[in-house]
């Protein structure tokens, strides 16, 4: 499984990255058939302190996973995001089986 990264509106550092990799690598022990990942990290220009958006979309072998979120920071954007993905893959796994 491979996770590209594409950004908008800022840098990404590579903590960031990794930590995302990190988080988004476990996918994987709850389905193996996630074929690749693209995480859209954006800075939204509104007045709300909540401008960190992470938008992720999982190809599996015949359908895409589609999640987003948007917080304050993007650790806390990404934690959310997780747990929603998590839920998903373990539906479509449901589905499969």
């Amino acid at each position: 499984m491979t996770i590209d990264f594409q950004y908008v509106n800022f840098k990404a550092d590579r903590k960031l990255l990794a930590y995302i990799t990190k988080k988004l690598s476990k996918m994987g022990t709850y389905y193996d058939g996630i074929i690749n990942m693209i995480v859209y990290l954006k800075v939204v220009n509104t007045e709300s302190k909540e401008n960190k958006s992470i938008e992720v979309k999982a190809n599996v072998s015949n359908q895409t996973l589609f999640v987003s979120e948007v917080s304050q920071s993007f650790e806390s954007a990404v934690d959310k995001v997780e747990e929603k993905l998590r839920t998903q893959v373990q539906k479509y796994k449901a589905k499969q089986a």
